[in-house]
């Protein structure tokens, strides 16, 4: 990482952030909390307000006539993210103009072909969010560790890079760079198949007899966590990287259909093998999901601990854990059905779970293995 600047901060000057929905929000609060001059703008004057009101920035329209910022960061939908940032490009000639898009290469082609000044943009991509949409779900720290993929276009000089660079420094993520095609290619894999099989999978649900989801477990609640993402947001972007995801579909598409044939018949010759198989090629394919600090996935052991649905039980179990000194490598937590009683699922590594289960127990805790 490169060194910060006086202050603490790698970036120095005014930023102007123009969209101020979760992540242009996010970005004006954690740039705030480094102490820089923030300015919103926002076509929606009720949006642009309330992150003012939350303390994400000032307003645009309440600056004095020589504000001049020396970066500007585009934070709209992906079908206007272009445009904005040709327009800024003009309208702040000495600034550097990112987008923070979820697809870089539609956006890049759009840029070219509006003539616009490249050498002074950079694409970018966070890569975090929430289910949640709008200023009032942004947060300070929503990019604290996550990846920040820079795609900068040949154009772009050393000095735009860097501005771009920073921002995501000072914000707290993990910056790394690709070309807009791999990534649009990365992200049709890694985010946007999931985001379709999760609403897939939901949108079985929608009919589904209560006392059938009662049932629900850990297992649904995982797989359709993210069906809950704004449809007009991905909407755009399923269109503007469907060439890269259509093909994985297709992909999907004949796995689905060899296990829809499979179990037509499960007693045939082979067909309990097929299945076997099935499973082992997912096992292998999430064992290459990187695990801790973006290293290796390593194996945990985990357990279960009944915790009381009652005020301040999960804090207690945390609290007694770090004081037996184990560290809590994940946690997973799952209401019983009917019951004022949680499922607290703890992962620690192989070495201390014989411990960390035994003092546990010994404080009266119900373990479960």
């Amino acid at each position: 990482m490169a060194e910060a600047a006086d202050g603490g901060t790698h970036l120095s000057g005014s930023v102007l952030i123009i969209g101020t929905g979760l992540l242009g929000t996010s970005i004006g609060l954690g740039l705030r909390a480094r102490g820089l001059d923030v300015v919103l703008s926002d076509l929606s004057p009720s949006t642009e307000a309330v992150a003012r009101d939350i303390g994400a920035g000032r307003l645009l329209r309440s600056v004095e006539a020589a504000f001049a910022p020396s970066l500007v960061v585009v934070a709209a939908p992906p079908d206007v993210t272009a445009s904005l940032a040709a327009a800024a490009l003009k309208d702040w000639p000495d600034a550097v103009v990112v987008d923070i898009a979820s697809v870089k290469s539609a956006v890049l082609t759009d840029l070219r072909s509006s003539g616009a000044d490249l050498s002074r943009y950079v694409g970018t991509h966070p890569m975090a969010g929430r289910e949640k949409s709008g200023p009032v779900a942004a947060r300070a720290e929503l990019f604290n560790g996550m990846p920040w993929v820079i795609c900068a276009p040949e154009e772009a000089t050393p000095n735009a890079v860097r501005r771009a660079e920073a921002m995501a420094y000072d914000l707290g993520a993990v910056v790394s760079r690709m070309s807009a095609e791999d990534h649009d290619a990365s992200v049709a894999l890694t985010s946007h198949l999931p985001q379709v099989m999760a609403s897939l999978v939901a949108s079985r649900l929608q009919e589904t007899p209560s006392q059938s989801l009662a049932l629900s477990g850990n297992g649904l609640r995982d797989v359709t966590r993210i069906a809950a993402s704004d449809p007009n947001l991905w909407v755009q972007i399923l269109s503007g990287n469907a060439g890269r995801l259509v093909p994985i579909l297709h992909g999907v598409r004949e796995d689905l259909n060899r296990l829809i044939r499979t179990l037509e018949d499960p007693v045939a010759d082979g067909a309990r093998l097929d299945m076997a198989q099935l499973i082992a090629e997912g096992n292998v394919g999430q064992a290459r999901i990187p695990g801790k600090h973006g290293g290796p996935a390593q194996s945990f052991v985990s357990f279960t601990v009944l915790v009381d649905d009652t005020p301040g039980q999960i804090a207690r179990l945390l609290t007694e854990i770090g004081e037996i000194g184990v560290n809590l490598e994940d946690l997973r937590l799952e209401h019983s059905s009917g019951r004022q009683v949680g499922r607290a699922e703890i992962s620690v590594l192989p070495g201390r779970v014989n411990d960390l289960v035994s003092e546990l127990s010994a404080r009266g805790w119900k373990v479960v293995q």
